[in-house]
């Protein structure tokens, strides 16, 4: 039986640290502080962006988006912050656009969004109380209707972990680049819009603007020179660390504890076998999946997707070699709960298929991370070893799983 240790929660250092709440504070305090010094907290400045009078508010958020965007790739590019640890949320894209659109809708009516209806409302303005009190209503009304669409709230047009990279197939720099070209375009358009309609004198326009959008190009384009890093250079990085863990076998978990967290409901077990096709079709575990090592750091972002708290991820090969290969990759790309299945699918045949008619070992010396076996039929997973019934084996090893959670930040909507 294993034990489980899980890895304290994002938001456990609020329970563990009093300073945590002063400096969520101090951060919550200065945001506001912000939006109120914006005009956000008046609803006729807010609601003037859609008479095309006052675009404070679109070019005040695209300068947060593009600057936060900016900073993140910077800082990723350079080697101090891992983008794969920056919780992106899921696309919805069918109940993302009504969504949008609802808000949308209350928005212009309400003159607010959620958030600088908030800023209203602790400075005491009326309307932006009863925004708010119509918010909390919304919120509530939603979750006493939302289980008959709940299918089509979850699964309509789920796209996952969705990036501008994996819609047009750029690399990052060139993306960070459009969207900062598009971003200072949509600026210039605001600003024509705001002298046209709004009669805005624009010669009063702080200078300092032209600078900013200047410096925002030039990073930009660094992004692009410098490049993000690959998987061998995150592994560098944390390659000492790392290899201590395959050195004291910390990380290679005995076939009888893979066998037992298989028939745990509490778990969710994905395990990925590296080896060739051939290999894999002679012989492999039930439910194992085939990815060549090659093809693991594109497996990444759908596994830091789907690792909830009680995802464990096992990697297999003939011996140990290629999959301690993939366990790098998934290192590197930060996938938490990577296992490494000791001694490899040899192992697990001497374990629970040693006595097998069909399974005959191979005589004589066999190189590294080559099958010892040879097999009567190609019958992959439908041999009797491939899937050893739980209760039927007493073994004696020591539980290695520990579960972390996997930690992140996410940007935020509307103030």
């Amino acid at each position: 039986m294993n034990t489980i240790f899980p890895l304290q929660p994002f938001l456990q250092p609020l329970a563990d640290n009093w300073w945590t709440y002063l400096v969520f504070g101090v951060i919550g305090f200065a945001f506001g502080y912000v939006l109120e010094l914006s005009g956000f907290g008046n609803s006729k400045k807010l609601a003037a962006q859609f008479y095309f009078k006052d675009l404070t508010v679109l070019k005040v958020m695209f300068t947060a988006i593009v600057t936060a965007m900016v900073l993140i790739f910077l800082a990723s590019a350079i080697g101090i912050l891992d983008f794969n640890l920056v919780y992106v949320p899921e696309t919805h894209l069918w109940p993302g656009i009504v969504g949008g659109l609802i808000m949308g809708v209350g928005f212009i009516v309400g003159g607010f969004c959620p958030g600088t209806s908030l800023v209203s409302a602790s400075t005491f303005k009326v309307d932006g109380i009863v925004f708010v009190l119509g918010a909390i209503v919304g919120v509530w009304a939603f979750g006493e209707t939302v289980q008959p669409m709940w299918d089509w709230w979850n699964q309509s047009g789920y796209y996952g972990r969705l990036t501008l990279m994996d819609v047009f197939h750029l690399p990052t720099g060139w993306v960070v680049l459009l969207v900062v070209l598009m971003a200072l375009f949509m600026f210039w358009g605001g600003e024509q819009l705001e002298r046209i309609i709004g009669k805005r004198d624009m010669s009063r326009e702080p200078k300092m603007r032209l600078v900013g959008a200047a410096a925002l190009v030039l990073v930009a384009v660094a992004i692009i020179i410098i490049g993000q890093p690959t998987a061998a250079q995150k592994w560098a990085r944390i390659s000492e660390v790392k290899t201590a863990a395959l050195s004291n076998r910390s990380v290679q978990i005995h076939p009888g504890e893979l066998l037992a967290n298989l028939a745990d409901q509490k778990l969710n077990i994905i395990m990925l076998d590296v080896r060739s096709e051939a290999d894999y079709n002679l012989f492999h575990i039930q439910d194992a999946q085939n990815v060549p090592v090659a093809n693991i750091r594109s497996l990444a972002p759908d596994l830091l997707e789907q690792n909830a708290s009680n995802t464990v991820i096992v990697l297999m090969s003939n011996d140990e070699a290629a999959a301690a290969e993939a366990w790098k990759v998934l290192q590197a790309e930060s996938v938490p709960n990577v296992y490494i299945l000791e001694g490899g699918i040899n192992n697990w045949i001497a374990t629970f298929g040693k006595e097998e008619a069909g399974i005959k070992p191979i005589a004589g010396p066999v190189s590294d991370d080559h099958l010892r076996y040879s097999f009567e039929a190609a019958l992959g997973g439908r041999y009797e070893a491939s899937a050893p019934a739980p209760y039927e084996w007493k073994l004696d090893y020591t539980p290695k799983i520990k579960l972390q959670r996997m930690r992140g930040v996410s940007g935020g909507g509307c103030g």
